[in-house]
């Protein structure tokens, strides 16, 4: 089998190494062009100068798999090569994009003939090892055709057709949620151990511990002990935790649906509190503690 793969950053990049590792040919194309040349030389990956000699270089009918970043990038993306596509061409989109988008992605290219599948895509920089989780949304017949891919790409029983388009992205998107809230609740959890000084908890090993047959082990646990392991001050950490948006589109999905998800939705917000960093809120709330009670206010 032969497939394009647009976009070859960190998930994009590995994900072309497992699939030469599995035999499949792939045509590779990236804007920054040092790691095509990388990838063709480390991997056998053909390379591409632009999108549009990557369609060119496969026989019809075409996979082109995209891994690129949500918005723009793959709004474009898609536009520019709906022109070099034909009737029965498939798009897959495996980067995470809001699943509204999918859906209109998914209906525009219909218009062509084109078919389009979205795929959740999870397991980050350990993918290319462990293999990655997929959850792709699109019609019977063209998840049909991408099985090998699939199969490729991910470990046993680590890859579902979970429903129409929309569907992958969706269900990635709540995936995503929770992994806010499982990370949420051991970082609070980690952070009370380390509080109770008199009995001078060593974090690294109970981290290790709870990873041999407790109710609380997984992935993340894993990664954390590792993390322990090394440094358990985290001195070299700055307590600012990101959000690349499938938190935010949790949430609103679960207000659209009347929804209760109130640890999901707080962990997004302590996300929202350590990126603050006049911390106004908290400024005036020290204010108003002044103003009723006299408080200390402490001088910034």
């Amino acid at each position: 089998m032969k497939m394009a793969m647009i976009g070859l950053g960190k998930m994009g990049g590995n994900m072309v190494r497992r699939l030469r590792r599995h035999g499949i040919e792939v045509v590779g194309y990236n804007r920054s062009p040092e790691i095509v040349h990388r990838l063709a030389a480390e991997e056998g990956m053909l390379p591409a100068a632009s999108a549009t000699e990557a369609v060119r270089a496969l026989p019809a009918s075409r996979v082109v798999w995209l891994m690129l970043p949500s918005g723009n990038p793959t709004e474009q993306m898609i536009h520019q090569l709906i022109p070099v596509l034909e009737a029965g061409d498939i798009v897959v989109d495996g980067g995470n994009s809001n699943y509204h988008d999918s859906q209109r992605r998914g209906a525009l290219l219909a218009e062509h003939a084109i078919r389009f599948v979205d795929v959740g895509t999870s397991g980050g920089v350990w993918g290319l090892d462990k293999g990655y989780c997929l959850m792709a949304g699109g019609e019977p017949a063209a998840i049909k055709t991408l099985e090998p891919l699939f199969r490729a790409l991910a470990p046993e029983h680590g890859w579902a057709h979970v429903g129409p388009v929309g569907a992958g992205h969706f269900t990635k998107m709540v995936h995503n949620g929770i992994e806010y809230g499982m990370m949420q609740a051991y970082a609070e959890g980690f952070a009370l151990l380390r509080g109770k000084q008199e009995f001078r908890l060593d974090l690294a090993q109970i981290s290790e511990l709870w990873r041999h047959s407790s109710v609380v082990r997984s992935w993340l646990l894993d990664l954390t002990a590792e993390a322990l392991a090394d440094d358990q001050e985290l001195k070299d950490v700055s307590p600012v935790v990101a959000d690349s948006g499938e938190g935010r589109w949790t949430a609103i999905e679960a207000i659209d649906q009347g929804v209760a998800l109130p640890v999901i939705s707080l962990a997004l917000q302590m996300r929202f509190t350590s990126q603050d960093a006049e911390g106004y809120p908290a400024k005036l709330l020290a204010m108003m503690r002044n103003a009723f009670g006299g408080h200390k206010v402490e001088k910034g």
